[in-house]
């Protein structure tokens, strides 16, 4: 039987038998995408699988933002729970402790991404023509420190975006 001990509360660091086991090598099955994917682009699940509402919202935005020279490319999009593992894995060993990355990370059980329900789009211009615009399309930066990270709020519209959380670690979403 295996052993495990708890994470020190002072540290935050999960001890080696307490980290997510190591997943296979992930691939564009698990959203992994290539540089250069758009909203558009239906031929990779990492689009194809996000929530229907959510890539509606970010198609109209997308080909509205693009008669203003803008054109929205999509870093990460829907993620199966291995490729979220695989990112949370990294983080830990990035920022030193569960903690820390929590702030960048979630698990594959809190994650809106895993959902289908979250995006990150790359390219200043982008992030920053949905910072201006994205609430009329019920697009909206969630997280201040992650500027790239949006998620449908269709309420946004009418009552414009929702005030942003710090970090992900002050979501309640992520303390189920």
């Amino acid at each position: 039987m295996r052993q495990t001990t708890s994470v020190p509360a002072k540290t935050g660091r999960i001890p080696p038998d307490d980290a997510p086991p190591p997943a296979p090598t992930t691939s564009e099955a698990d959203g992994v995408l290539p540089a250069g994917v758009t909203v558009f682009d239906d031929r990779y699940p990492g689009v194809a699988n996000l929530d229907p509402d959510l890539l509606r919202a970010l198609r109209a935005a997308a080909t509205d933002a693009t008669r203003d020279g803008v054109e929205f490319r999509v870093n990460s999009g829907w993620r199966s729970p291995a490729y979220q593992n695989q990112l949370l894995r990294e983080a830990v060993a990035k920022y030193g402790s569960a903690a820390e990355a929590a702030r960048w990370v979630a698990t594959a059980t809190t994650s809106a991404h895993v959902a289908g329900h979250a995006v990150d789009i790359g390219r200043f211009d982008a992030t920053a023509w949905l910072a201006r615009h994205g609430a009329r399309y019920g697009l909206c930066q969630i997280y201040r420190n992650e500027p790239w990270h949006y998620e449908l709020r269709p309420e946004a519209a009418r009552h414009g975006r929702p005030p942003l959380y710090p970090d992900p670690t002050h979501d309640p979403r992520m303390h189920p």
